[in-house]
């Protein structure tokens, strides 16, 4: 579930191993570059986090994140 917090969402992914990793963030990638919408993201070992916000709206939650999260999720 995402999380709201400090004009962010947030949401942390955990897969089996690296490579599962890595190729989520692959595919979420590749739809962040098609919105033009990329977000700040972590990966240690099989974990991702992500959040979101839009920086050229003063850094907060805008549709543009609901939308991206959504697709995020599909992409698991």
């Amino acid at each position: 579930m995402w999380k709201e917090v400090n004009n962010q969402l947030h949401k942390t992914f955990e897969f089996n191993n690296f490579s599962e990793a890595f190729a989520f963030m692959v595919r979420v990638a590749m739809e962040a570059e098609k919105m033009d919408h990329h977000p700040l993201w972590t990966n240690v070992y099989n974990k991702v986090d992500i959040w979101l916000n839009t920086h050229d709206a003063g850094d907060i939650i805008t549709d543009k994140d609901h939308v991206l999260a959504r697709k995020i999720d599909t992409l698991i």
